[in-house]
């Protein structure tokens, strides 16, 4: 039996300790071996499910640890390419949060790093791992709504009153674009296999971060519309509508924390198949996913150039938007 991936885990932020260092302590194939932060109190948390987990009081001192084999980094946004490039210098791979880099050009040297070391680097971008988008995506394929004509989203959340939160800060990356565009416009993509044509935005500024994103595009076969704001009602939903029928993925983006994931397939005749995975966790699944291209070597679901097209996308909405 193979030795599971030992993670190190760099900084004890909030995401870090509610999902994924939970999903990596329960993941088949892996370890939640190490934590790197400098304040031992922010430890105890993590310790609280994980008696055995080794503390660092330095990231450079969890990179220096030789029984680590991989590292995962929830790091502020403008800090992702950074530590991940010192991670893989250090012969850890890396799973990184997403957004991984502040524009595409930035994974040029990733996926230099990547191929020069052959170790796995990746964006935890958990979503493509979920059952309910990998259906989606196999209905849309297999021409169950037959040719698609049009795909919306939507992503919203309001955080107005947590005004340390990184999201509402310009210099560590903020806003909502770079936040939950990622999934708007990355889940489309994964569902549809195609690439934008052309892309118009229109952004609401705050304190020089995005809080309202209107997105309309062009892709070869079907427009796109979507909106993330961070300054609204909680919401999310993704919609695929073809000429002869309808996919809806009404938790696509936080399942079992918004609510119950389904995808809803409308057929003609107003009939509809729902399909539930109250069960699934795409955080675990992803570590797994991960862990088995370690080990054995397969294919990683979501490759650093899937991610680079995403980010890409979010750059061209950046560049043309119009102000709200």
């Amino acid at each position: 039996m193979q030795k599971p991936v030992q993670f190190g885990v760099l900084g004890a932020a909030k995401f870090a300790r509610e999902y994924m260092a939970p999903a990596i302590h329960s993941a088949y194939g892996a370890q939640l071996a190490a934590l790197a932060t400098s304040d031992a109190a922010k430890a105890d948390p993590f310790l609280s499910f994980c008696p055995d987990l080794q503390v660092h009081n330095s990231y450079d001192a969890l990179l220096a640890d030789p029984g680590i084999d991989a590292i995962y980094i929830p790091l502020p946004n403008h800090l992702h390419v950074e530590w991940s490039l010192k991670a893989l210098d250090a012969g850890k791979h890396v799973l990184c949060e997403k957004p991984m880099t502040m524009r595409a050009d930035e994974f040029d040297a990733l996926i230099a790093k990547r191929d020069q070391t052959g170790l796995l680097v990746a964006e935890a971008y958990m979503i493509v791992h979920h059952p309910q988008w990998q259906l989606a995506r196999d209905l849309i394929a297999d021409g169950a709504i037959g040719n698609l004509v049009h795909v919306t989203g939507a992503f919203s959340f309001d955080n107005r009153a947590d005004t340390g939160n990184i999201r509402n800060r310009a210099e560590t990356g903020g806003g909502g674009l770079r936040d939950i565009g990622v999934y708007v416009i990355g889940g489309a993509r994964f569902a549809t296999r195609e690439e934008p044509v052309s892309v118009q935005s229109a952004i609401r500024w705050q304190d020089d971060i995005d809080v309202f994103t209107e997105i309309r595009a062009q892709f070869p076969g079907f427009t796109y519309s979507a909106y993330v704001s961070i300054r609204a009602h909680p919401h999310q939903e993704m919609v695929f509508h073809g000429e002869q029928g309808l996919i809806r993925l009404t938790t696509p983006f936080n399942a079992r924390v918004f609510g119950e994931a389904r995808v809803e397939l409308h057929r003609p005749g107003l009939e509809v198949q729902i399909t539930r995975f109250p069960g699934a966790d795409h955080y675990k699944l992803q570590v797994e996913a991960f862990c088995r291209s370690v080990r054995e070597g397969v294919d990683y679901p979501c490759p650093l150039e899937f991610s680079r097209s995403t980010q890409e996308m979010i750059d061209r909405v950046f560049v043309g938007a119009e102000p709200l």
